[in-house]
Order: structure tokens, then sequence, then C-alpha cells
């Protein structure tokens, strides 16, 4: 038997759970759908699906388990919660962000930030940014910083770039 997870991220969805949960497990390696669970007839008068509709989609966005729950239009993604996508190269934040920003807002948010087509907010982050964040030169940091503040999708050679000077 396999060991649950014990915190794992359910994320509340409007009808489209299964829909998420297949569209993340295409853009992350190592992923997979690990049960899908339908409404029953009991307590429709509550939940007011149909029988045999998706109620969660459980997956695993490598390795990491998810669920996603068709809970209803009562409650919305905000910006106050966001998955962080930790990036080696720019190669893997152009992917990411290609991905996970398409069909999403338009208009793009600030310092790595997008929101996808479900709504949910997403951070794309390259880990040099947390190198470059942390330098003990306050100058080198400071300069890394207000580049950061400059760009939408972050770009690992412009940010070493103002740290340098």
């Amino acid at each position: 038997m396999s060991k649950v997870q014990r915190i794992s991220p359910c994320l509340w969805f409007d009808g489209q759970a299964e829909e998420a949960a297949r569209y993340y497990t295409g853009i992350f390696p190592n992923s997979r759908i690990t049960d899908i669970s339908c409404f029953g007839e009991a307590g429709y008068e509550v939940h007011g699906r149909p029988a045999g509709s998706v109620m969660v989609a459980a997956f695993e966005l490598d390795g990491q388990p998810f669920t996603a729950l068709n809970g209803g239009p009562q409650f919305r993604f905000s910006e106050a919660v966001s998955l962080m996508v930790s990036c080696e190269t720019q190669e893997e934040v152009d992917y990411y962000w290609e991905r996970l920003s398409a069909g999403g807002e338009e208009q793009a948010q600030q310092c790595g930030w997008l929101k996808d087509r479900f709504g949910l907010s997403w951070q794309i982050v390259p880990t040099a940014l947390l190198r470059l964040m942390s330098d003990p030169d306050r100058a080198k940091s400071g300069r890394a910083m207000e580049a950061l503040l400059t760009m939408t999708k972050l770009d690992i050679a412009a940010l070493e770039r103002a740290a340098a000077g």
C-alpha cells in the first residue's frame, strides 16, 4: 500500500476538474491522473451534479499529488494562492510560461506570475532568481530586484546582467 501524502492541494473548479487535471498532466513531466471519482445519486440535493459526472480528479504533477474538485460556482481562484514552478534554465521558463499562459489572462502579471485558462495563478521562477536575491552584496541583489520588477516573464540573462551592474 502506498503512503498517503499528508498535505496536498485541493483545487476547486466549477465543472472543469477533469479537463484541468488532463491539461496540467500534459504539461509537466512525471505526471499522471491517479483517479477519477464521480457523483452518485446520494447528495444531489446538496451538490446538484448529475450522477456519473466527475466529482474529483486526483492527479500528480511531477510527483506532487493534487486533487481537482468540481465544487460548483461558489468559489473562484485568486492571486492569494499560486503554484510556483522552479526552473533551472530559460528554456524551462519559456516552456512553462507558454503552456500555462495559453488561453489564460491576456495581460500577464508582474514578476513571473500568470493566470492560466482556469484562473489559477502560477509563478514561473528561475532558480537563478533565488541565488541573485540572496546575494550577500546588497547592491547586486537590489539591482536584480529592480530588474525583476520590470518583468512579466522572467529573463535569467537580463536578471544576471542587472545584478552584475
